[in-house]
């Protein structure tokens, strides 16, 4: 059918129907244009080095100010919206300090894989009906997805510069199908977090310079996830046992008390990934890593920085038992890890017997950061 001749408004009540029963739990429409601040904020982002190691970031930056920017023909975009939800005790979490913390959207099979099919299959039935090519998109392009939600009315931007619904909170998913259809766009959602600045005061590295402001450099999830390099030794104790990601800020929202629990069998968490004990990860070689995290989208972090992180919640957990799990990695072939090996040492054993420790690892270890922290802890 051509695409002059469809009805929108019926072929865009169909979508949302067809929507709902592949199990998401919300769709909206906009046009595929964004307003210039969109682009302006992250330019200036950009330019303030607030992106830190994402250089994918800067260098898609000018495919990112909208959607016709990416593909020039693309005249809507529906935005879809998948509850991640398991209602889980995040403070309970975190005082379990003997084991780690992976932040909720990790907790199951990665969701790349879960709406990626849905979203062909909903595109697909959208080109089938009227004719109009379509293009899927699950956080992989160089596509604003937030401030596209919140044009389409799917939610706002809280001050945590994450996406807030009414129905669904913090914990959900975003998708978009570019089409060049030209479909009826939804009204933008008005912000609704007031005078809140909940998700503010709760990070643990005062990672936010203002609301709807966020430095990279200094989130958790950037550090454990993005971050190639060695964590600052300030914002290892900020760390606490979170082992991958931070959902700190998302769990405080006061919207959560709405949120839908997830529905999808897909999307329950793994009982195994919950509280993992830190001692067993500690002996996971690269194969037994890639074996637990199969199909998780912890994997991607890799076995070498997955163990920073471990060996640094060790050192956070005041746990003198995982002295032993510790110790082996000072041998380890990566000085990212022999590094961290040595900052959790220093936190786990008597000073007398971690100096001792060092005076003699000192004298083979060639890695400069690795002998500043035998350096630095025995000073």
């Amino acid at each position: 059918m051509p695409t002059s001749t469809f009805d929108s408004t019926a072929l865009a009540a169909r979508l949302k129907g067809e929507a709902a029963r592949a199990g998401f739990d919300a769709c909206h429409i906009t046009t595929a244009t964004l307003p210039m601040a969109v682009q302006s904020n992250l330019h200036r982002f950009v330019e303030l080095g607030r992106h830190g190691d994402m250089d994918w970031l800067a260098e898609t930056a000018p495919r990112r100010a909208a959607p016709q920017c990416l593909w020039p023909a693309a005249r809507s975009a529906i935005v879809l919206a998948l509850s991640y939800h398991q209602g889980l005790d995040h403070q309970a979490r975190l005082a379990r300090t003997d084991t780690g913390v992976i932040s909720v959207y990790a907790l199951h099979r990665d969701y790349h894989d879960v709406i990626k099919g849905r979203l062909k299959h909903l595109a697909l039935r959208l080109a089938r009906d009227c004719g109009a090519e379509v293009k899927v998109f699950v956080d992989t392009a160089p596509l604003m997805e937030k401030p596209l939600a919140a044009q389409a009315g799917l939610g706002w931007q809280g001050k945590h510069t994450n996406l807030v619904s009414r129905a669904l909170g913090s914990w959900f998913f975003l998708g978009v199908i570019l089409t060049t259809a030209e479909l009826p766009a939804d009204e933008p959602e008005t912000d609704h977090c007031g005078s809140c600045r909940a998700c503010l005061d709760a990070c643990p590295t005062q990672a936010f310079t203002g609301p709807g402001q966020i430095d990279a450099r200094r989130c958790l999830s950037y550090l454990t996830i993005e971050h190639r390099g060695h964590i600052a030794p300030a914002f290892r104790p900020a760390m606490g046992n979170r082992i991958y990601g931070c959902d700190d800020c998302l769990a405080v929202c006061p919207w959560n008390s709405f949120a839908r629990l997830c529905r999808e069998a897909k999307l329950a968490a793994r009982a195994d990934l919950i509280a993992p004990d830190l001692a067993a990860l500690l002996t996971l070689d690269d194969q037994g890593f890639r074996r637990m995290f199969v199909a998780s989208p912890v994997k991607r972090v890799g076995h070498t920085r997955f163990l920073r992180n471990v060996l640094i919640a060790a050192g956070n957990s005041g746990a003198a038992a995982l002295t032993a799990s510790v110790m082996p990695h000072l041998g380890h072939a990566s000085p990212l890890v022999r590094a961290m090996a040595v900052w959790a040492l220093s936190r786990l054993m008597p000073a007398s017997e971690f100096s001792a420790l060092g005076a003699t690892h000192l004298e083979r270890e060639d890695d400069a950061a690795v002998r500043a922290e035998w350096l630095g802890a025995t000073d």
